[in-house]
């Protein structure tokens, strides 16, 4: 059965996130993201070799979760978890990105801190089904 191009495109995401964020295969990676990859972040520096520096630089303990993903022609939005990386919370990112040719070539993210139980106003996770904390 022939998958649609939504399909492929979250497997794609999906695929080059783990490589890169828990595998640390940076030469894997680099089949994922474009050459010319376009960042918007206040996180992390331009281009491919930006987001590589950065995750190089953080701790083995890095873990990434995917949660809900949705896709849109070339567009995929994956709900996620961070955690591991050496900040005192993990974050919850909305990941928004792009995809061209097979390959991830733009990428904007919504990120915030995982709250506890008791500072969650609605009284529940933001992510999964449970409290981390």
């Amino acid at each position: 059965m022939n998958q649609t191009i939504e399909e492929k495109n979250k497997e794609l995401v999906l695929k080059a996130f783990d490589t890169l964020f828990n595998k640390r295969d940076y030469a894997a990676a680099e089949h994922y993201w474009s050459p010319n990859y376009i960042q918007y972040s206040a996180h992390i520096e331009p281009g491919r070799e930006g987001l590589f520096k950065l995750i190089k630089s953080l701790p083995p303990t890095l873990k990434y979760e995917s949660g809900t993903i949705v896709a849109e022609k070339d567009l995929v939005i994956v709900h996620g978890r961070f955690s591991g990386f050496g900040a005192p919370v993990n974050w919850i990112a909305a990941d928004i990105v792009r995809i061209k040719d097979g390959l991830l070539v733009e990428h904007w993210d919504v990120i915030e801190d995982e709250v506890t139980r008791e500072q969650s106003k609605s009284g529940r996770p933001m992510f999964g089904d449970v409290f981390t904390k």
